[in-house]
């Protein structure tokens, strides 16, 4: 990838971010699970799933060695073209300068960041730091924000997440970040609290919560799913190979997707 095309994926990201329609991004782990999603004309943009890349290797969520992730990262935006790719990229890992100047260089245009819920002051110091590095390489980075207000709030009321969520949300936008990302099964009325307060907000799509339609009408920006798409996948994979055992056949509708 030449520096110019990520600096034009880039601006890709952003623009489909800020645009009125909600961004739906389907997670991949690995470069062919990521041509079956682009091979679709609705792909408008990739977004990987840090648990289930780490998940295909042997690790837990959040374990992954930064190395390892950038490699499998950098594969599928080889395979992307100019689509652009959003990476995970956990906490950021010790230096999320650093990790982000990384990403860039194997032309990841965006990325998600956890907070994990550190203080409040050196968790938006991460985020500020992550957009500087990108903006120091030149490319308009579009960094998703995570905050795990509610996902790590333990027994804490719901409302006082919901203002932790808000409070970093603003300072992690005035830091730079795009979007902020709110991880959580997010009803309506909380959903529109944060898009309130907050601005631009990114949610992911489970079991319970709205659907991508309910979100877009509540002016929320980007919907992704995580690791719920290698789990539908892992799920299909392991009813067939029960069928298997118990000697059926191989689908007649299964697609070469391979």
């Amino acid at each position: 990838m030449t520096e110019n095309n990520t600096t034009d994926r880039a601006r890709r990201l952003r623009e489909l971010h800020a645009a009125p329609e909600i961004l739906r991004v389907v997670n991949v782990w690995d470069v062919i699970s990521a041509k079956a999603v682009l091979a679709l004309p609705e792909t408008k943009a990739i977004a990987t799933a840090g648990h289930s890349i780490a998940a295909s290797f042997g690790y837990d969520d959040g374990t992954i060695p930064l190395e390892l992730t950038l490699d499998v990262v950098g594969r599928i935006v080889s395979a992307a073209g100019e689509v652009p790719v959003s990476a995970d990229l956990d906490d950021g890992y010790a230096d999320p300068a650093d990790t982000v100047r990384r990403a860039v260089g194997v032309g990841i245009v965006g990325a998600n960041i956890e907070d994990r819920l550190r203080p409040f002051d050196e968790s938006v110091s991460r985020v500020s730091a992550a957009v500087r590095a990108a903006e120091a390489e030149g490319v308009p980075f579009a960094l998703n924000a995570r905050t795990d207000a509610f996902v790590r709030g333990g027994d804490r009321p719901a409302a006082d997440s919901l203002a932790d969520a808000i409070a970093r949300g603003r300072a992690y936008l005035d830091a730079g970040a795009d979007v902020v990302f709110v991880p959580g099964v997010l009803d309506a009325e909380t959903t529109a609290a944060l898009v309130e307060g907050i601005g631009r907000v990114s949610v992911i799509g489970l079991p319970g919560a709205l659907t991508a339609g309910e979100y877009e009408k509540l002016g929320v920006a980007r919907i992704s799913y995580g690791p719920l798409t290698q789990r539908v996948a892992l799920t299909a994979f392991q009813d067939v190979a029960k069928s298997l055992y118990a000697d059926g056949a191989i689908p007649e509708s299964t697609r070469a997707l391979n």
